[in-house]
């Protein structure tokens, strides 16, 4: 009799097939915290609704797969300022996976910055890492290379603050579908989009701050 395969297993598998399409490159050793990082959000959902629920294999593509994505266009050892970072997403994977990078995240919900801390410990990223308990636009942008958002509550109707707030010269990588292009493009700024894989409707928008 097969013994049944477990959540984490499914996630670790899906992972390992999926990332070449997503031209990540992961070691062992990133994908088992990885999935201790997608337990870690299993365990705290109920209470805290950091993601929609789904299966293992929608975690691994459509949360830390396109969250890897990123990776190609962020220095190699830059500074991310993370904003509506919400369950971590998308640069606690990012964290994982590239030991020389350094990130803020920022969140307005005191509850989530307690996960956040405690995913960001136990990733062994809490040394290059700090946690702000604030609305972007109610804080002072610290120094970075890039700005990172996936998430953000009213996102479309946020752009135009986060563009203002964004440290002069940052590159924005920013997630989001049709509605995020329309707001880029009303905006008159110059970006890339780059097709998320496995998905006809979200890219990940690239664009500068003059």
């Amino acid at each position: 009799m097969h013994k049944p395969v477990s959540q984490i297993e499914e996630f670790s598998r899906a992972i390992k097939e999926h990332a070449p399409l997503y031209e990540v490159q992961l070691t062992a050793g990133d994908i088992v915290l990885l999935g201790e990082y997608y337990e870690q959000v299993m365990a705290w959902n109920k209470r805290l609704h950091l993601v929609a629920p789904c299966p293992p294999e929608e975690f691994a593509t459509r949360h830390v797969l396109e969250s890897l994505l990123a990776l190609a266009y962020l220095p190699e050892a830059a500074h991310v300022l993370d904003v509506g970072s919400g369950a971590g997403l998308p640069i606690i994977p990012c964290l994982i996976a590239r030991s020389t990078l350094r990130a803020t995240l920022i969140e307005s919900s005191l509850k989530k910055t307690v996960f956040l801390r405690e995913a960001l410990r136990r990733a062994g990223a809490q040394e290059r890492a700090q946690v702000v308990a604030a609305r972007f636009e109610k804080t002072h942008a610290p120094e970075a290379d890039s700005v990172t958002c996936r998430a953000l509550d009213r996102f479309t109707e946020l752009l135009p603050k986060l563009l203002e707030w964004s440290p002069q010269k940052s590159t924005l990588l920013l997630f989001g579908g049709e509605s995020l292009r329309e707001q880029l493009e009303r905006a008159a700024l110059v970006y890339q989009a780059i097709r998320i894989p496995e998905s006809e409707r979200r890219f990940l928008f690239i664009t500068k701050r003059g």
